[in-house]
């Protein structure tokens, strides 16, 4: 498994106990020298591959396009022939941005995959070296995906809500945040049954799946959630306001999806049920990282 320091890969591993698992961090397996990569699996020899890592840095890909493509899409390829030829399995994580975010409509795993960033571009790319190679391979498409712990939206709002008494935050830009224990408790049923379960996974969805928290919400809505529940756990904080803006009013480098939802009928087919709402998931990830932030606040001075 690679990314273990991610997000996903961080939620997974716990998860993984039962099973002897290569933590396939950059000094083993480098994503940015696909070159390599064979040669490497050669010597490792997995008998199953689960790739969360990524390229994720959306503005700073828009000047990085060759480091973007390299991570995001010849890496992957590479991966995808390697175990085409072996018959290993392989688990695949891509995103939202690949689509242009037009409509108010869920996105359906068949519609046209139209990118609006060289992320968003570079992401689609894997997809397709993957679908080129064959294979039992699955992709996983993810929305919004945070965590109690590391770089993500959630720690970005309690950063900013301890500093600043006014947040002004996106508030047309519509999706599921989705918590990557969520994810990664998905991922691991997928495994859980074997190869040749999997496989009958990889058939059914044809390879690529949707999957995100129930409901939708904006960021704004997001971060109004996330606001709340901190104050209702005891956590202090200075923001007093938090005001919606459009996303003319909030430039990026790289063009956002307006519309991220997806469709997950592919996914309630597949694990007989929807996942959680996603406020039922901030809870959980708020109970973490409040837990976390009491215990940072006990610790003795030095």
């Amino acid at each position: 498994m690679t990314g273990i320091s991610g997000q996903v890969g961080g939620a997974l591993l716990p998860l993984l106990r039962a099973h002897d698992v290569i933590a396939a961090d950059r000094a083993t397996l480098d994503l940015g020298k696909p070159e390599r990569i064979g040669d490497v699996l050669d010597r490792l020899a997995p008998e199953f591959i689960i790739n969360p890592a990524a390229y994720t840095a959306v503005d700073k890909a828009e000047d990085e396009r060759d480091v973007a493509m390299r991570v995001n899409a010849e890496a992957p390829g590479a991966i995808a022939r390697w175990v085409q030829a072996r018959g290993v399995p392989f688990i695949h994580f891509s995103t939202d941005y690949v689509f242009d975010g037009s409509g108010a409509a869920p996105w359906c795993e068949t519609d046209a995959a139209r990118p609006l960033s060289v992320y968003g571009s570079s992401k689609l790319a894997g997809e397709n070296a993957i679908r080129a190679a064959g294979g039992n391979s699955l992709i996983i498409r993810a929305s919004w995906v945070y965590a109690a712990r590391g770089v993500n939206f959630l720690r970005t709002i309690l950063r900013l809500a301890q500093e600043r008494k006014e947040l002004r935050i996106v508030d047309d830009q519509i999706g599921a945040p989705t918590s990557a224990s969520a994810v990664a408790e998905a991922v691991a049923t997928l495994i859980s049954g074997g190869q040749q379960r999997f496989a009958m996974s990889v058939a059914k969805t044809n390879g690529i799946l949707h999957l995100a928290a129930s409901g939708e919400t904006s960021w704004y809505g997001f971060a109004n959630a996330i606001i709340e529940g901190l104050k209702a756990r005891g956590v202090p904080l200075a923001v007093e306001r938090v005001v919606a803006i459009p996303s003319e009013a909030y430039p990026t480098r790289a063009m956002r999806p307006r519309n991220s939802r997806l469709d997950l009928m592919r996914m309630r087919g597949l694990f007989g049920g929807s996942l959680p709402g996603w406020r039922d998931m901030l809870d959980l990830e708020l109970d973490k990282l409040a837990a976390e932030l009491s215990a940072t606040r006990s610790l003795p001075p030095g």
